[in-house]
């Protein structure tokens, strides 16, 4: 219909359109076609959206959601869910009118997608739901009644994510009020949707059972099912009461089906379960219903009642009360003792089986309804009723559980009581059920609970609830009846209890387990108002409730029994508190006299067992029962049979204690509890309770005696900490002993405890832990323990305690020699004892020795450990106990601190470490005797300590310091900064070492000596005293400042001290940046700064007044002041800080000159603004040309002019040409009229400073004049110039050395810098330059001065170079081997080659150069080795200038060599000198990559050992490399063969992947299409500079990496073989990176060569094809073509490069095959470009069509290798043969036969 290829009809002109025939049929019809398409049964729809339709439906679907909502209907379920996300995504961006659109199509899809099998669908359909009903709001209305029975299934849902989802959609499209109105609104649909889903749908009809899996439509039936039972109780719930009973016809229809009522039986647990919760709503909101259906109803309920699944169970049992409830006659339709009972009894003996808190509530509303004639005999139903419950209680699997033992109890306990309740008759039988349930059930259960702890708890408070209900109902008057039927169960419980304790208690092997249970039993029914607590705490089901109870429920809690303990204070102090029994006097008598009576009998009873057989169970128990129940009464039965004299012995000794003697209690301490305390009979805590009872029944006065009596005791210490630790946690106990507390005695106990327990800790080596741990924590109580505010004893001793504790700590940190293990114990306990007093009251810091506690654990934990010794555990424990202390202190004292105080004092012992530090360093070093190094580290690490607990200490106090006054902050930095004095004392002892590098870069400058102080520095191990000060107060500083604490008056106040400190950093950091270069220990101090983040940035942003105080100390001082000044000002105008001009206002403030003032110019030069600069240089030009004599040499005169010129010109000062010529003509003019001035013809053995320092400034100017060229320099003038360099050089050169002075090497510095400046402007002329020179000053330059200047230069730089031992090199000799490289680098080829230094040979070396030539290759190569970079890169530079000159001469030895077959291949050596470095450096090499695999990066620390080993191998690599590609290609195949045989390049290659970067990109660079990816170590060149840069650390790689590229693009077919012959591991580790980053660099270039080579061949024709890689070769003679392909491998050179044949016209097959043969041997075995290869296989071609022979052998007429023709002839045959092809036929086959006749060959 639609092929485009097809006839068209006759007369049809257009072509079929699908959308025009749907627009006719929607015409036609009248109709728009929505959605067509297939569902997944044969009656659904798959509501896809069509593509094409009329215009109305375009305007109504917008295109995105037509898109999205066909995606819904795919049966993929991750495409569903994306879809459906998708949707909820643009619900919430598309605008409403085209979200309504979709209306009419989603409701569909949703009662679709709603059901879908996969729960993440479901869920995301209900959250996609919600914001679309968020924008339709009111308009979704139209399709509430199609989706509504869908909805409330969905928020029935089993997934409950899915139906939370749901219910939330709802809850936004229906208030609660709104929602009964909308369901009844969609009433009938919904009931609809709900009959068909729980009746007539199978799992085949709601799932296509050819698409979905079995247990997929099996899955989606049950939870569908589930879900509509659900949703119609949800139904039920929602609708209106008038709403529910129009539904009655179709409910009723539901119930008279056979198939609802099997759901109760129904093999899945949920839909059991929502069975029966749908039950439960029709008995609430439709119960005529269910008694219609009762027979039905009644069966399917009750006889599911032990269906114990954890899912159902909740459900059957709520609806079994709603059908005993609303059925009246329910039990007619069942058999309650065949079908009930049997089913009740079961879940009873089994426990609820896991469910007890599910089914136990259930049981008393249950039992509560069972009628008369289905109990039938009380006592066989109850009996039988509670002994189940009792085999159900002691199963395994209730015990196990504390909530199911619980609940147990809980129900037996309301059943039971229930029962009593309902049976407190006075007739037989209910005296019957009375006294079965409390000897037959409750006393055998409270038995069962006694032997197992698990039950008491729940057994105990419920037994307490009852009996207090019980004794509540005893006292009702008006129900008589009543009130003596609990008191007869009262009774009976009462004697049944006492005979069940009795006969526990009193058996010899009476169980603890049981003792203890009994105990607990009386505690909880000595105080039933706990039990009370509890039980309002307790959330239950089921209330007892009479109007009696209610009534009197308030006046009842009245009655509890008051707890036996002590009162208040003021109880113990009346007359009468003697005798407890008034406690009792409003408790109820039911339970104190027979609870009493009790506990005296078992007292009793326990007491005989005691003395008996010294029963320990029995004595634990009474210890509780005294503790429990203290009263005179039970002490007096205690003491019967008691042993009077055992009392005698106590109270003897004191007469206040024998007036005590008629006290029982004191009678019981005296003669039996004293005893057991000596005798250690039970637990001391059980004894000390006892003892408080005792305490409880004495006056005031009698317990202070008896508490100071036992602190004399043998034991006094332990018994006084088990005393006051209880006294701590109780309140009563505590006013009960509080008064003795405070008293003399106890005070000064502790205060003697403290001096022995302290003593024993220094003087004794190593004590046990736990001997003396009780008198710690004793002293710890005593310290820390508080009530209402207040020490437990008096201050006094408080503060006598902590001094005795300070003077431990302090003779701990006086004390020197090591204390490992020591002081750790009482360390340890001291810390905790300081800390619990630290955190006790509010005024506990306010105490002298409290703050000298704190300072002195201050220091401890300031100090590094290799000083104080201590254990990591111990200063862990010293740190926590400062900082809480810390804390306690800060917020006690509210800003207002002692003057000597803590704060005054850590601020002054802090200022004593850091600038005292050296005295402490060097007792440490010659206690310890360690290294340098190692001292180092201690130094390091002291401060860092200091810095760490100073910035601690300053931020505690600024947290706490927001809103007090400050001025603690204040004195703290005034306490801690140096006077002026100091700081100048500090800067002092800073040596000057870092001025001669500052000269020798022209950053200053000097005409007079430096004094270096400190010159070993170099080795120095400790950190100078002014770095340290100034480390400490800059973090001191900065943590204020940008804390903002500070108000505008306030830092004013500090504003001297913060700009000093901040100044005096600012000159560390500078001090520290010029060092770093002579002290390696710098570096070191930086990172520390750094990691206290102390910076120049944070400086400069905290101190607005910095610019300011360094400007004038610039002013002042000058040198590392102004170097300081320098950065900080250029800073400060990018950012836009101070102006410098408002710093000088006028550049008169500089003048007169001074060093201070010159060094300021010259540092601030770069930020002056442009007039200012040429005002400086008009003033300085013109005093310049009126100084004579001394003024010259002067700072305000001569030298300090010409110092301001050459710095402004330096800088970029334009002037014009006549001022160069102007000054040129007045330094002249001091050479015609003050030549002394000028070192000529003298020696530098004694230079005057002030000669030195003109002398450099006017070499500075020359050289700047220079480099600026002015075209009216006149001849004479050049004469002068050229002439003056050639004077100085010879001055130089005759007494320069290291160990000249710093001016001095300046000096040498400029006048080589001045050399190098006129070589290279000499041979970089160009024809411009040339016109404005005089005409003959090159020719002079180069025939005259060329030689004078480089005949004395070049030979100080070997004398220089010989000097050097391999030491450090000092910045000074650093400057001056640079600036003497620089120059004689630069000297010329022709002077090279003709030059005059001593010859120098070496025995055995073979040659082929001239003499000179091999002995400046043997002076110059020795110093590649050197240790010195310098003179490593000057040799290279120099030798790089022979390296293309030297292979001429191996050409001669070539065209000598004589082919006589008796050498396979011919082997000739690069130069000797070069090979011997090579050789010398290989062995190093081996060592230092002994254990490193090739392949592996290895990171070579700059200007290390190996670093100078590495460097010069690498460079003489390179040059090897230039010489190498300079040579022949004859010359080239047996350098190549020497190299291979020898190994050493093989060598190279190893290292290589040793140094090479894993990655060589280039860093900072993004990735650019169009220049096809990243740049590389090998896609760019390197310069190798003489200076020193900042990338010194990439130097070795970079290296590494040319060299390699060099070795590729030189020899690779030599690299091609060591390849093959690699390891895999090495062979796929080379392969990988050179064809990731060098290959594609190597074939662009070898093609680029290719397309841009000037070389041409006769009779062929070479084309690139860069993109291909490809080289197109086409060779013609006469009739005969040829053409050839050549292509590049992507591992190019390491792969073998192909040939391809192309056309060929006229050339034999054979031929043709023997001549690709040949190329592709030239191309993959020469070491040579392409175009070498093909040059090479054209010749041999040429030759062939010459008639010279092949030869038969290798079928080539020229050699491979070696380039030969064949010249040795068989004498029979006549054939010919290359010499090294015979050679190895030979040697190959054993044979001197000729290969092709088999002669003998001669």
């Amino acid at each position: 219909m639609g092929g485009k290829n097809k006839q068209r009809t006759k007369g049809n002109v257009r072509p079929s359109s699908s959308g025009k025939a749907a627009e006719l049929l929607a015409k036609d019809k009248g109709t728009v076609p929505g959605f067509i398409g297939f569902g997944a049964t044969q009656n659904e729809l798959g509501y896809v959206p069509a593509v094409q339709g009329v215009e109305e439906v375009d305007s109504l679907v917008d295109a995105d959601f037509r898109m999205v909502l066909r995606k819904m209907s795919k049966r993929d379920a991750t495409t569903k869910l994306k879809a459906v996300q998708e949707f909820g995504t643009m619900c919430k961006e598309k605008d409403p009118e085209n979200i309504k659109g979709v209306l009419p199509y989603w409701s569909r899809i949703y009662c679709k997608i709603s059901l879908d099998h996969d729960r993440r669908v479901r869920e995301a359909v209900q959250q996609a739901f919600e914001p679309l009903i968020l924008q339709v709001k009111r308009n979704l209305a139209p399709y509430l009644k199609s989706i509504m029975g869908h909805w409330l299934i969905a928020q029935c849902d089993t997934y409950t994510p899915a139906a939370s989802a749901a219910k939330v959609a709802f809850q936004v499209a229906f208030p609660p009020n709104k929602q009964p109105e909308a369901v009844a609104f969609c009433k009938e649909e919904i009931m609809s949707i709900l009959y068909d889903n729980i009746m007539k749908e199978t799992p085949e009809t709601l799932s296509d059972p050819q698409s979905v899996p079995e247990e997929e439509r099996e899955g989606k039936y049950l939870r569908v099912v589930t879900s509509s039972l659900l949703a119609l109780k949800m139904l039920l719930d929602l609708l209106p009461e008038n709403e529910s009973t129009v539904l009655k016809g179709r409910l009723m229809e539901l119930l008279s089906q056979s198939k609802f009522w099997k759901y109760s039986k129904h093999k899945n647990p949920q839909i059991r379960s929502s069975f029966f919760e749908l039950i439960i709503a029709f008995c609430q909101y439709l119960p005529e219903l269910m008694k219609f259906e009762a027979a039905k109803v009644c069966p399917a309920v009750l006889l599911s009642i032990d269906d114990l699944d954890p899912v159902v169970s909740p459900s059957v049992w709520a609806a079994a009360l709603y059908v005993l409830t609303c059925i009246e006659d329910c039990w007619a339709h069942v058999n309650a003792k065949k079908g009930v009972l049997p089913k009740l009894w079961t879940v009873l003996k089994e426990g609820g089986r896991g469910l007890a808190t599910v089914v136990y509530p259930s049981l008393l509303p249950f039992i509560s309804r069972l009628p008369e004639e289905i109990i039938g005999s009380k006592m066989e139903f109850f009996t039988l009723f509670f002994s189940n419950f009792s085999k159900g209680l002691l199963s395994d699997r209730a015990l196990m559980s504390c909530s199911e033992s619980s609940a147990i109890v809980s129900a037996f306990m309301e059943c039971l009581r229930f029962t009593l309740h309902q049976n407190l008759g006075k007739d037989e039988d209910q005296q019957k059920v009375q006294h079965m349930l409390i000897n037959d059930q409750l006393l055998p259960l409270l038995h069962s609970a006694l032997k197992n702890p698990k039950l008491q708890n729940s057994t105990f408070t419920q037994l307490a609830d009852t009996l207090a209900s019980w004794e509540r109902r005893t006292g009702k008057p008006d129900i008589e009846e009543w009130a003596d039927a609990y008191r007869r169960l009262l009774s009976d419980f009462w004697d049944g209890l006492s005979q069940l304790c009795m006969s526990q208690v009193g058996s010899a092997e009476a169980d603890k387990n049981v003792l203890e249970g009994v105990s607990s039993l009386f505690k909880l029914l000595r105080k039933p108002e706990s039990s009370t607590e509890q039980s309002v705490k307790k959330k239950g089901k089921i209330r007892f409730f009479d109007t009696e109870e209610t009534e009197n429920h308030e006046s009842s809690t009245a009655d509890h029994l008051e707890e036996l303990s002590f009162g208040t204070k003021n109880a113990f102090e009346s007359e009468n508190s003697g005798d407890t029994s008034r406690h009792f006097q409003h408790s109820n008598p039911a339970r104190t006299g027979p609870l009493e009576g009790l506990v005296c009998e078992l007292a009793k009873l326990s007491m005989a067992f005691i003395k008996e057989q010294n029963s320990e169970k029995h004595l634990a128990f009474l210890t509780i029962l005294v503790s429990s129940f203290p009263s005179r009464e039970l002490f007096t039965i205690l003491l019967e049979n008691a042993n009077p004299e055992c009392a005698e012995f106590f109270c003897e000794t004191n007469n206040e204690v024998k007036a005590m003697a008629s006290n029982p209690a004191v009678q019981f301490l005296t003669q039996t509890l004293l005893i057991w305390v000596k005798e250690a009979r039970a637990d001391l805590s059980c004894l000390v309770d006892m003892l408080y009872s005792v305490l409880h029944c004495c006056q005031n006065n009698e317990r202070k005696i008896i508490l100071n009596q036992i602190s004399e005791m043998e034991q006094g210490w332990l018994i006084l900490f088990h005393i006051i630790q209880k006294a701590c946690v109780d309140p009563v106990k505590y006013a009960a002993i509080s008064d003795w507390l405070k008293g003399e005695v106890l005070g000064e106990k502790l205060v003697l405890l403290t001096d022995e327990l302290c003593t024993m800790g220094i003087t004794t080596s190593s004590w046990p832990r736990d001997t003396h741990s009780h008198s710690w924590v004793l002293l710890s109580l005593a310290l820390s323990k508080h009530i209402n505010n207040e020490f437990l004893i008096a201050e006094v001793y408080i503060e006598r305690i902590i001094d005795r504790l300070h003077n431990a700590l302090s003779k701990d940190l006086s004390m020197d020699q090591p204390k490992t293990g020591a002081l750790e114990p009482s360390l340890s306990f001291i810390c905790d004892l300081a800390s619990n007093f630290f955190c006790s009251i509010k005024r506990c810091l306010q105490m002298s020795s409290a703050e000298d506690l704190l300072f002195t654990i201050f220091q401890l934990c300031a100090q590094s450990q290799e000083k104080t010794h201590l254990s990591d555990a111990d200063l862990h424990k010293l740190q926590q106990t400062w900082l809480l202390g810390l804390t306690s202190l800060i917020n006690q004292q509210e800003g207002h601190f002692r003057k000597c105080g803590f704060f005054h004092s850590s601020a002054t012992w802090l200022k004593s470490q850091v600038q005292t530090s050296a005295l402490d360093v060097k007792r440490y070093y010659l206690t310890n005797k360690c290294t340098s190094v190692s001292l180092l580290s201690y130094f390091l690490h002291r401060l860092q300590v200091l810095l760490s607990y100073t910035y601690t200490l300053l931020a505690n106090l600024l947290k706490a310091a927001q809103p007090q006054p400050l001025g603690h902050l204040i004195t703290l930095v005034q306490c801690l900064a140096p006077n002026n004095s100091e700081w100048e004392n500090l800067r002092q002892k800073l040596t000057l070492q870092w001025l001669s590098k500052v000269l020798l870069k022209e950053r200053i400058s000097l005409n007079r000596d430096i004094l270096c102080a400190g010159t070993d520095i170099c080795s120095s191990d400790k950190i100078p005293n002014h770095l340290c000060t100034t480390a400490l107060l800059s973090q001191v500083l900065l943590q204020i400042l940008e804390a903002n604490v500070f108000s505008e008056q306030e830092e004013s106040h500090l504003a001297m001290s913060i700009s000093q400190i901040a100044a005096e950093m600012m000159y560390s950091l500078q001090w520290c940046e010029e060092m770093k270069d002579f002290c390696p220990t710098i570096s070191k101090y930086h990172e520390l700064l750094l990691q206290f983040d102390i910076t120049h940035e944070r400086l400069r942003k905290a101190c607005s007044a910095l610019c300011e105080t360094l400007f004038s100390r610039s002013l002042e001082s000058g040198l590392l002041w102004a170097l300081a000044a320098s950065p900080f000002i250029a800073q400060s105008k990018v950012d836009g800080g101070c102006e410098l001009k408002q710093l000088y206002i006028t550049v008169e403030r500089f003048f007169p000159l001074t060093e201070a003032s010159l060094h300021t110019i010259q540092s601030i030069v770069p930020s002056l603004l442009q007039e200012d600069k040429d005002l400086l240089v008009a003033q300085c030009a013109a005093k310049l040309s009126t100084s004579k004599g001394t003024d010259i040499t002067s700072i305000d005169g001569g030298f300090g002019s010409l110092v301001i010129i050459n710095s402004c010109l330096q800088k970029g000062t334009n002037v014009d040409n006549q001022f160069f010529i102007d000054m040129l003509n007045t330094i002249m003019e001091w050479r015609n009229y003050e030549e002394n001035i000028f070192l000529f013809d003298c020696t530098l053995k004694n230079p005057e400073p002030n000669l030195l320092g003109i002398n450099v400034e006017i070499l500075r100017f020359l050289r700047l004049l220079i480099k600026h060229l002015p075209t009216s320099v006149t001849n004479e003038q050049w004469d002068f110039i050229m002439c003056s360099i050639l004077t100085w050089l010879e001055t130089v050169s005759e007494t320069v050395s290291f160990d000249s002075k710093p001016l001095v090497l300046h000096f040498v510095c400029q006048s080589c810098g001045m050399l190098s400046d006129l070589s290279y402007m000499f041979q970089t002329l160009t024809p411009e330059i040339s016109k404005i020179l005089p005409t003959n000053l090159p020719n002079e330059w180069n025939n005259f001065f060329v030689e004078g200047a480089y005949g004395q230069l070049l030979p100080l730089f070997l004398k220089m170079a010989a000097e050097f031992k391999g030491t450090i090199l000092l910045p000074s000799s650093m400057c001056l081997l640079t600036a003497l490289g620089e120059a004689s680098a630069l000297i010329p080829l022709k002077h090279l080659m003709d030059h005059s230094l001593p010859a120098k040979f070496i025995a055995g070396q073979k040659t082929n150069l001239p003499d000179k030539l091999q002995s400046v290759l043997n002076t110059l190569a020795p110093l590649l080795l050197c240790k010195a970079r310098p003179v490593q890169i000057t040799a290279y530079r120099i030798l790089h200038k022979l390296m293309s000159e030297l292979p001429a001469f191996d050409s001669e030895h070539l065209k000598s060599y004589d082919d006589n077959g008796n050498d396979e291949e011919h082997a000739l050596s690069p130069p000797a000198a070069l090979m011997s470095v090579i050789s010398a450096q290989e062995e190093d090499l081996e060592n230092i990559f002994s254990n490193i695999p090739v392949g592996e990066y290895t990171d070579i620390e700059p200007l290390s050992e190996a670093y100078y080993c590495i460097l010069g191998y690498l460079l003489a690599w390179k040059l090897l490399l230039v010489f190498f590609k300079a040579s022949p290609s004859e010359l080239r195949a047996i350098y190549a063969t020497f190299l291979r045989k020898t190994k050493c390049l093989h060598k190279l290659l190893q290292h290589l992947f040793r140094l090479m970067p894993e990655n060589p990109t280039i860093p900072g660079q993004i990735a650019d299409s169009a220049n096809k990816g990243l740049r590389t170590l090998f896609s760019e060149k390197h310069a190798i500079l003489l200076q020193e840069t900042e990338t010194l650390h990439t130097e070795v790689p970079t290296l590494a990496c040319a060299v390699y590229y060099s070795v590729l693009e030189d020899l690779p077919a030599t690299v091609r073989l060591w390849w093959n012959s690699q390891d895999k591991r090495v062979s796929n580790t080379v392969d990988k990176y050179t064809s990731r980053y060098v290959s594609n660099v190597l074939s662009s270039q070898e093609i680029a060569a290719v397309q841009t080579s000037t070389q041409t061949f006769k009779s062929m024709v070479v084309k690139a094809r860069p993109v291909a890689r490809e080289v197109l070769a086409t060779y013609s003679v006469d009739d005969i073509f040829i053409e050839l392909v050549i292509q590049l491998p992507t591992n190019y050179p390491l792969g073998s490069i192909t040939v391809e044949s192309g056309k060929r016209v006229g050339v034999a097959v054979q031929q043709w095959r023997n001549w690709m043969l040949q190329l592709n041997t030239f191309l993959n075995l020469q070491n040579g470009s392409i175009m070498e290869g093909l040059a090479l296989w054209k010749s041999n071609v040429d030759k062939r069509f010459e008639g010279i022979e092949e030869c038969m052998i290798c079928f080539s007429v020229i050699h491979g290798s070696n380039y030969s023709l064949p010249k040795k002839a068989c004498r029979t045959c006549k054939k010919k043969f290359h010499s090294a092809c015979l050679y190895r036929w030979f040697t190959s086959s054993n044979k001197s036969t000729c290969p092709l006749c088999r002669e003998t060959f001669f």
